[in-house]
C-alpha cells in the first residue's frame, strides 16, 4: 500500500468518474459513499457489518469528538481508529455545520468561534488551527477545513461574508496541517445560491493546491435543481484531476445525479436515520415499513439483495420490530439502507467503467418510479 494519498482518475463516461484514493490505510474506490460515524459509531450498526457492506471510509465529526470523549483522550488511547476498530480510512469533518447548528450560543469572528455545548452548556473556542489539532489528535486521514456554513435562503451579502470568512480560514488551516505523508486535507467551497461566490470561492480554494476539495453548503434547504446548478457551476473551476466531495448529500436521486454532474464522493446520515424510523431504500425506490399493509406481508424487502437484513426477514417481522420500537427493527433497516447504498455505488462504478452509465441512470431511475410492488 502506498505511504502517500493519490488519487487516480480510472475512467469518465459523459460527466461521471471513475477513481481510486490510495492512502496507507486502504483504497477508496470513487464515487464513493461514506458512512456517517459522528461519534465514532455508525448508529445501530456494528462496523463489521459497515464494512462488509462495502464501505471504504467512514467520516467521523470533530465537533462531537471534541465534546465527548474528548480529543486528547481519543489520542491517549491510540487514535479514532484503535478506539473504534476500524482499520480503514476515516475522514473527519471539521465541526463547523454543527456549531452552527447545534451550539445554543455561540460568537463567531475572524479568529474562530466561541460556542456553548449542547451536551453540558460549556464554553469553547475553535480556530480553524484548532479543528486541524483536533482532527491530528483523532488520528483521521482525511481532514476538513474549518469552514461557516449558511443555511438557505439568506441574503447574498450573508453569504459573501461567510464565503470570504471561509476562504481566509482555509488559508489558516492549510498552514496548520503543514505536510502530513499520507494524509490529506481538502478545502470546501461556500458561497451558497449565488453562482459567482461559488466560482470566487472554487478559484480561491484552487489556488492553495490542496489534495481534494469539498462542496458544502448545500442540502440546507434549497431546491434539489439549485444544488444541481450551483454543482455544475462549481465543479469546472476545480481541478479535474483532484477528488471532489458533495458534503452532507443525500438521497440515492441526489448522488446518481451528482455523480453525472462530476462528484467523487458523498456523506449523508439518511440511511441509518431513516432505518430508525421505519424508512428502507430499495431497487424499486422507498419502503415504509410502518405502513399497515406490510403486517401480513411474509415477502422480504429484496429478495434479490446480497444483505440479509433485506433478504432473510419478512416484511411482516420488520413492521413488526418498528411499530414496537424495538431497536432491532432500526438495525435492520439502517443494515439494508447501507448495504443499498453502497450497492448503488458499486453498479455506477461498474456502469462507468463499461461506458454505460447513461443506461444504468435511465434503468434506476426507471426501477424507482415503478415503486415497490404490492403482495399479489
Amino acid at each position: 500500500m502506498t505511504e502517500t494519498f493519490q488519487f487516480n482518475l480510472k475512467a469518465t463516461d459523459g460527466g461521471a468518474r471513475l477513481g481510486e484514493i490510495t492512502m496507507p490505510r486502504g483504497t477508496i474506490r470513487t464515487p464513493a459513499f461514506m458512512p456517517v460515524g459522528t461519534v465514532g459509531t455508525v448508529k445501530a450498526m456494528y462496523l463489521d457489518q459497515v464494512r462488509d457492506t462495502g464501505a471504504d471510509i467512514i467520516l467521523g465529526n470533530t465537533y462531537h469528538l471534541m465534546l465527548r470523549p474528548g480529543a486528547e483522550r481519543v489520542a491517549r488511547l491510540g487514535g479514532l481508529h484503535e478506539l473504534i476498530r476500524w482499520k480503514h480510512p476515516i475522514l473527519t469533518d471539521s465541526g463547523g455545520f454543527q456549531v452552527m447548528s447545534l451550539s445554543g450560543l455561540r460568537k463567531l469572528d475572524e479568529k474562530g468561534v466561541t460556542f456553548k455545548s449542547h451536551v453540558d452548556g460549556s464554553l469553547h473556542h475553535m480556530s480553524p488551527e484548532r479543528s486541524i489539532e483536533i482532527q491530528g489528535l483523532l488520528g483521521s486521514d482525511i481532514q476538513m477545513q474549518l469552514d461557516e456554513c449558511v443555511a438557505l435562503p439568506a441574503e447574498p451579502k450573508e453569504i459573501e461574508r461567510a464565503m470570504e470568512l471561509s476562504l481566509r480560514w482555509a488559508e489558516r488551516c492549510r498552514v496548520a496541517f503543514g505536510d502530513q505523508p499520507g494524509k490529506a486535507m481538502f478545502g470546501i467551497v461556500q458561497g451558497g445560491d449565488q453562482p459567482e461566490l461559488r466560482i470566487r470561492s472554487a478559484e480561491g480554494l484552487k489556488q492553495l493546491d490542496l489534495k481534494g476539495y469539498a462542496v458544502g453548503g448545500l442540502a440546507v434547504g434549497e431546491p434539489q435543481d439549485v444544488m444541481l446548478k450551483m454543482l455544475e457551476t462549481t465543479l469546472p473551476v476545480l481541478p479535474f484531476e483532484k477528488p471532489r466531495y458533495l458534503m452532507g448529500v443525500g438521497t440515492p436521486d441526489d448522488m446518481l445525479k451528482s455523480v453525472a454532474r462530476g462528484i467523487d464522493m458523498f456523506d449523508c446520515v439518511m440511511p441509518t436515520r431513516s432505518g430508525r424510523h421505519g424508512l428502507a431504500f430499495t431497487r424499486r425506490g422507498k419502503v415504509n415499513i410502518r405502513n399497515a399493509r406490510h403486517a401480513e406481508d411474509m415477502r422480504p424487502l429484496d429478495e434479490e439483495s446480497s444483505c440479509p437484513a433485506a433478504r432473510d426477514y419478512s416484511r411482516a417481522y420488520l413492521h413488526h420490530l418498528v411499530r414496537a420500537d424495538e431497536a432491532l427493527g432500526g438495525m435492520l433497516l439502517s443494515w439494508n439502507n447501507l448495504n443499498y447504498y453502497q450497492d448503488l455505488m458499486k453498479g455506477i462504478r461498474q456502469a462507468i467503467a463499461e461506458g454505460r452509465f447513461a443506461d444504468f441512470y435511465a434503468e434506476t431511475q426507471e426501477m424507482w418510479a415503478k415503486g415497490d410492488i404490492d403482495p399479489v
